[in-house]
């Protein structure tokens, strides 16, 4: 019997399960996905985010800005372009058309500037494709995003900013 197979094949299960054990070391605690997951695929969305103005909900008198949706380009490593990401609902679309929903579970401090990391349950995925079979994705490596630095008040109500963004999303699959 050839065992070189069955060696080659042992390593690299067991080179997968180093990769993603290693895709969690940094990462806070909240914005971990649970054991028994398996990274699918890796992304960069690079796009925008638009805020408005807008009275606070329970808070008579004061405004706030209120995140409106985001829309951006998924890219691989290669720098391919692999999908879209927008909202609202957050929505993650694949080229060949599958899709996936989420339900925000966590987020967790990035640096000041940059929107938050973030956990997502996946909801099932709608068509055949790349989303199939994801369960939860992570929103890391952020940079910018985050609420305009002009001030919101009485006088620019209504006002809508767009905010340039960058973030890693990785999706992950039951094993």
């Amino acid at each position: 019997m050839n065992l070189k197979p069955i060696c080659a094949l042992l390593a690299s299960c067991l080179a997968l399960g180093v990769t993603t054990a290693h895709a969690q070391s940094g990462i806070p605690d909240p914005i971990k996905v649970p054991d028994g997951h398996v990274i699918v695929m890796k992304t960069v969305g690079v796009g925008e985010i638009t805020y408005e103005c807008r009275d606070k909900a329970n808070a008579p008198g004061q405004t706030e800005w209120f995140f409106v949706g985001p829309k951006a380009v998924l890219k691989d490593r290669a720098g391919n372009t692999v999908g879209n990401y927008f909202g609202p609902p957050a929505t993650w679309q694949a080229k060949d058309g599958s899709k996936v929903t989420g339900t925000q579970l966590a987020v967790a401090p990035a640096a000041k500037a940059d929107l938050p990391y973030q956990l997502v349950k996946a909801n099932p995925a709608e068509g055949q494709g790349a989303m199939e079979g994801v369960s939860y994705i992570q929103r890391l490596a952020t940079r910018g995003g985050i609420a305009p630095a002009e001030a919101c008040n009485a006088q620019n109500k209504g006002k809508q900013q767009v905010v340039k963004y960058q973030a890693d999303y990785v999706f992950w699959a039951a094993k």
